[in-house]
């Protein structure tokens, strides 16, 4: 993908140095730092309302190596009030809302995630699956478990960052009407 589409809404607080590259559309409200890198490299990306994306945060859009010569490429759909915390890299082709991906956490192209769930810190995620609804992965081994309640939105860190992060960097403008 040669060409470089950025969609941006009105609300959306983007950093200008922040690697984009393809067919992107980031929601209103969502916050995406400097160093994150987004690449749309085998369809569109679109991202929902109120995301946080920190620092060094790498969300890649790529077909599974068994899929590579397919034509049809589906689009990646994530949805609102997910974080992607520093240095987290998630390929997975559908991701839907009020998730959590911490630091360091790595999630490959043949995983589905749902809703409300939080994959933990150093967590590798590779295996083709479905992730159900509030599942919590932790821990060296990756263990799973049923969580009683969805992740807690980070509304005051994202109220903080909307604040502060213009003081600091240059932002790109929103390009899309609401």
């Amino acid at each position: 993908m040669s060409r470089n589409n950025i969609k941006i809404f009105p609300g959306a607080l983007v950093c200008e140095e922040s690697k984009l590259r393809g067919d992107i559309t980031i929601g209103a409200g969502t916050i995406v730092h400097p160093s994150v890198t987004i690449l749309a490299e085998a369809g569109p990306i679109i991202i929902g309302e109120n995301c946080l994306i920190e620092e060094q945060a790498k969300i890649i859009h790529r077909l599974p190596f068994d899929q590579q010569d397919q034509e049809n490429t589906p689009v990646l759909i994530i949805g609102s009030h997910n974080v992607f915390e520093v240095d987290c890299t998630v390929e997975s082709p559908k991701i839907g809302n009020n998730n959590v991906f911490e630091t360091k956490c790595f999630v490959g192209n043949k995983v589905t995630v749902s809703d409300g769930c939080t994959i933990g810190a150093g967590c590798r995620i590779t295996d083709e699956q479905i992730l159900k609804e509030n599942i919590s992965i932790f821990g060296g081994n990756c263990q799973m478990r049923e969580g009683l309640d969805k992740p807690v939105p980070q509304a005051l860190q994202m109220e903080t960052l909307m604040k502060m992060l213009p003081n600091y960097h240059h932002i790109r403008k929103p390009n899309k009407k609401p």
